[in-house]
């Protein structure tokens, strides 16, 4: 599943309303160490249930080639309480204007406008989205973890299996009027992806996708930040004298914060059961105080064996590895070995577990991560449904 399929339907009769729900919960067993050195000491993560997450979806048809979705987080680490994700108007025909009005082109052209989740990369759509965790064959994301919500629109192009996309947004994840000590309210993201996507017989589809993220000056880019329904990982890496939950622990964020260029390349081979899904990534920008640029690169490939009645049982490993320049001055790497098993008990119930071992290298005494380490396993069972 990328990109949501193109209306080309005819089967509009009034304002259709679909509810969707999804819901998930896991069980956490991980240890964490780092050097330990005076001050920069860490919590130790134990093993229990962690807080069980739901997501709250309406798809709205209101009228032929145009539809609503709108997500809302019932329950989530960084806010119990339920708050919007986010939400988008796709449309697909311009009937609404006049029946048949420029027809030929919209065949093969999308719209969609909103405050939304972006379309960078390929790796968003096999993430866990809070609840939303059907689509990602193991536990937790990437290390760092692109995702972001803002308000903007994105076009789209797709014919023949080749996709293309631009889109603009005003690069803020938290919506304000607010003038900073620049003057200025925001500033302006651009996305583009060009790819191909073709199922090439019965047994075997390929993708490649190429996409940038570029912002010229923005208050503060959360590009690798924006996720407030938090990691997997929970209590992992947490600094002992730190307060309350660090959501974001497990993760790493470049703090790129004012202008950021990023770049990331998806190839997708899927053959019979056996699919293989790479994410190789360039993220370059600064602080507005950096007189420099700084660059993080990030490298992940996962390796997935389906089988069984509709490949509903599957088997895979994943590595990742995230090399970067940090705002600390050091040079600093992440690396992250996943492996995992699955089992749809029905299209709509999913039950998998992981094993996770992730080491932080090269990061100075004066910092948690140093000679820092996490390893255990996690089992978590999904509930999703439209």
């Amino acid at each position: 599943m990328f990109e949501s399929p193109k209306d080309t339907t005819n089967t509009f009769n009034g304002v259709d309303v679909r509810v969707g729900g999804s819901f998930a919960l896991q069980y956490q067993e991980i240890e964490n160490e780092n050097a330990g050195l005076p001050g920069y000491e860490i919590k130790e993560a134990g093993s229990n249930f962690n807080l069980a997450t739901a997501n709250m979806d309406l798809d709205v048809a209101l009228y032929d080639g145009v539809r609503m979705h709108l997500r809302t987080y019932l329950s989530s680490r960084h806010h119990h309480e339920p708050y919007v994700k986010g939400g988008y108007l796709q449309i697909d025909k311009l009937e609404f204007i006049k029946e048949g009005f420029l027809e030929g082109l919209m065949q093969y052209t999308t719209i969609k406008v909103g405050h939304m989740e972006n379309n960078y990369g390929d790796a968003h759509f096999r993430r866990s989205d809070n609840a939303q965790a059907l689509y990602n064959p193991f536990v937790g994301n990437l290390i760092m973890d692109a995702f972001t919500t803002e308000v903007g629109a994105e076009v789209y192009y797709r014919r023949n299996g080749f996709i293309g996309m631009v889109g603009f947004t005003n690069g803020k994840l938290n919506q304000s009027v607010e003038e900073d000590e620049t003057g200025k309210t925001g500033g302006a993201s651009f996305l583009a992806k060009l790819g191909y996507d073709k199922q090439v017989n019965d047994d075997l589809r390929l993708r490649l996708t190429g996409s940038l993220y570029n912002t010229g000056y923005v208050p503060h880019s959360y590009l690798y930040s924006a996720d407030r329904a938090g990691s997997r990982y929970y209590g992992v890496m947490q600094a002992l004298e730190s307060e309350g939950d660090d959501f974001r622990a497990g993760r790493y964020d470049p703090k790129l914060m004012n202008n950021i260029t990023a770049v990331m390349i998806n190839p997708f081979v899927k053959y019979g059961g056996l699919e293989f899904f790479g994410t190789v990534e360039m993220a370059k920008g600064k602080a507005s105080y950096e007189s420099d640029d700084r660059t993080a690169m990030q490298y992940a490939g996962e390796l997935i064996y389906r089988f069984g009645a509709d490949e509903n049982v599957y088997v895979g490993g994943r590595y990742n590895l995230v090399d970067a320049e940090d705002i600390s001055g050091e040079d600093v790497t992440i690396d992250r070995f996943q492996l995992a098993a699955g089992w749809f008990m029905t299209r709509n119930i999913l039950l998998k577990a992981e094993y996770v071992i992730q080491n932080y290298n090269d990061f100075g005494a004066a910092s948690i991560y140093n000679e820092g380490k996490f390893d255990g396993a996690m089992v978590e069972a999904v509930i999703s449904f439209n």
